[in-house]
């Protein structure tokens, strides 16, 4: 009996490291979009690829969102990250879902350390005298051998009773703390929390409906390795900025000089590759009337400019109607024409809390604003703003002058032919508002 080799060509194999995955990521509206991606693809990446595909202006704040449905709450994935790893937590099929959408909050921080970090809740090294330059409080942040400590109460819940009481915490480089002795740091009063290795941190979303809380201003540590509510370490603070300064001091502590990393990259690519700037300090009041054209810098000024600027486009929009055979009568309704409609700031029938919810995920930082229809006052408005992370709400009146309406926000002693006339006004001038308008909240559909 006799044996013939036989050469057999097999298919080539992808190692499986190798291989693309598919991943949805969802929008504002809970509409999704599959994309393939490679498996070492970061938050970044996703990012940037919407960002293209969408035709959106990349100012550096759009962001990759884990949401974790049953357990109602949230974090920002890091740009860095490798979005594989956060889907890996208890298998793909988790209801972990990835969210793009505005985070203007996100690197607010290196930009304005001192808003993030008051003083009565962190220390350095009494050399300072309590006196810290901005500069140094992030330096201090970013270093892997000193780390400013963060000091101040939280509510902390009890698993066992499903309670929550208040302790003194204290966050330094080797974990979080809390208090046995009223507000004592000395190390035999200190009892262990939580560590970050490998935990992340997430804010809680409607924190006393799904866990009792006190105030909504619930924050979480999770384990990397768990997605029960069970093993979630939940912490509650009084207000938001509260929140805002321990979550944002515990980002430091995990991800330390990388986060200033990614802060920092884009405007190195925007030096080598320079893009049109959307920085608010580029936009200023020009008068074009004279043979040269020249800054206002008076306030006064730049009003009159911009309502007689507003007029004379009304008499040519009106002109326009007119010549396109729409008789003349209809200039009174030219200011009826919506053409608001179509600017990404405005977002039509939203309401109070929608609107809040939306800027508070979009970023709560000076100047985030959107408008929308008043629910109250059919055919007036709302300019819902965000100034020291709480959210107010400006009406906008229709005036209506000899057949001719405009807007206002003070009862009618500043006035605008339109909705595109008093943002643009008020992104140059703070007006009666509590700060300039800076970023716009926007939605758009993958």
């Amino acid at each position: 009996m006799s044996f013939h080799a036989r050469r057999v060509t097999l298919p080539a194999i992808t190692p499986l490291c190798l291989q693309k995955r598919v991943i949805k990521v969802y929008n504002e509206d809970n509409t999704s979009k599959a994309i393939e991606v490679p498996p070492d693809v970061t938050a970044r990446d996703i990012c940037q690829l919407f960002v293209m595909k969408n035709h959106c202006i990349d100012d550096h704040s759009w962001t990759l969102f884990e949401h974790w449905t049953h357990l109602g709450i949230e974090r920002t994935i890091e740009d860095h990250e490798s979005v594989m790893e956060v889907l890996s937590v208890g298998g793909m099929d988790t209801d972990c879902r990835l969210y793009f959408r505005k985070n203007y909050a996100k690197y607010e921080f290196f930009k304005k350390p001192l808003v993030f970090f008051p003083d009565h809740m962190f220390s350095i090294s009494s050399e300072t005298n309590g006196i810290v330059d901005p500069s140094e409080l992030i330096e201090t942040f970013v270093k892997t051998s000193t780390c400013p400590e963060v000091h101040g109460h939280l509510h902390a819940k009890d698993q066992s009773r499903k309670s929550w009481k208040k302790f003194y915490f204290v966050l330094r480089r080797s974990g979080l703390y809390f208090s046995t002795k009223g507000t004592s740091k000395e190390p035999r009063h200190l009892q262990f929390f939580a560590d970050f290795t490998d935990c992340d941190i997430y804010s809680v979303l409607s924190a006393k409906k799904l866990y009792g809380a006190p105030t909504e201003f619930a924050f979480c540590i999770k384990s990397t390795k768990s997605c029960s509510a069970r093993d979630l370490k939940l912490l509650c603070a009084d207000v938001e900025h509260t929140k805002t300064c321990w979550i944002t001091a515990m980002r430091l502590l995990k991800f330390g000089m990388q986060l200033y990393q990614n802060f920092i990259q884009p405007h190195q690519k925007q030096k080598v590759s320079p893009m049109r700037s959307i920085s608010e300090n580029s936009l200023v009041a020009m008068d074009f009337s004279g043979q040269k054209t020249r800054v206002i810098e008076n306030p006064s000024e730049v009003l009159s400019v911009a309502v007689e600027e507003g007029l004379s486009w009304r008499r040519k929009s009106c002109h326009r109607l007119s010549s396109h055979g729409s008789p003349s009568s209809s200039q009174s309704s030219v200011p009826n024409i919506a053409i608001h409609l179509a600017q990404p700031w405005f977002h039509g029938k939203l309401s109070r809390e929608e609107a809040q919810r939306l800027i508070t995920q979009q970023g709560l930082i000076d100047g985030v604003f959107l408008l929308r229809d008043s629910q109250s006052s059919p055919k007036a408005f709302v300019l819902s703003l965000c100034h020291l992370q709480k959210i107010k709400h400006f009406p906008i009146i229709p005036v209506d002058d000899d057949g001719e309406v405009f807007y206002s926000l003070d009862d009618g002693h500043t006035r605008f032919s339109d909705l595109i006339q008093l943002v643009e006004f008020h992104q140059l001038n703070r007006g009666i508002l509590p700060c300039k308008l800076k970023h716009h909240c926007t939605q758009i559909t993958l």
